[in-house]
């Protein structure tokens, strides 16, 4: 399964990267440390160790590492502005991260089918391995990623999250941070490997 390595993206984004966190499912807590140093950087900045090849992928880069940090409302600034599928696919992340699932849901009807939906349904597959979640088995059992029952699925776990805690409420929303966690490496390593090839 995909294992994201810092020091594969230089020392700007790779100090970035450490040490690791777990962003949230939903809003999350705005990481005030992380937000201060990405607060004074651009997206050229971020690859001041590489040429950037196309710059819509390098604030792709930028509006995911908001993300990282949970500055939503950052992100959202960033990947509004980013009229392709990746632009989108971040754009449907933050949205369904803020709990605003049906304009999540709009994102990813604009995404289509992005490169990145092939490594995140086998990942998911090996992640449900590990969890006793029977949505997240049901949702790793599909034969193609479908990012709109990813999205009801993750709304399913930030609310129980709320409900009070159960076993396979747990279960559910560790499976889902897992996947996140793989989704939002899988689309920065792709947003990288765009910006500079």
């Amino acid at each position: 399964m995909f294992q994201l390595d810092p020091a594969n993206y230089g020392p700007v984004i790779a100090g970035l990267l450490e040490p690791s966190r777990l962003p949230a499912l939903g809003p999350g807590r705005r990481d005030s440390k992380l937000a201060m140093r990405l607060r004074s950087l651009s997206a050229a900045d971020l690859f001041s160790h590489a040429r950037v090849t196309d710059t819509s992928m390098a604030a792709a880069c930028l509006a995911g590492l908001w993300l990282h940090a949970d500055g939503l409302d950052e992100s959202h600034a960033i990947s509004q502005t980013i009229e392709n599928a990746t632009g989108s696919f971040w754009h449907g992340i933050m949205h369904r991260r803020e709990g605003d699932f049906g304009n999540a849901k709009y994102w990813f009807r604009r995404v289509g089918q992005h490169p990145v939906f092939g490594s995140l349904g086998v990942g998911a597959r090996e992640l449900a391995k590990r969890f006793e979640s029977q949505e997240g088995a049901a949702i790793a059992r599909q034969s193609s990623w479908d990012a709109g029952r990813w999205i009801d699925l993750c709304q399913l776990a930030q609310e129980s999250s709320h409900s009070g805690p159960t076993v396979q409420g747990a279960d559910l929303v560790d499976f889902c941070l897992n996947v996140q966690v793989l989704e939002w490496g899988l689309l920065f390593d792709y947003s990288y490997q765009r910006a500079v090839s």
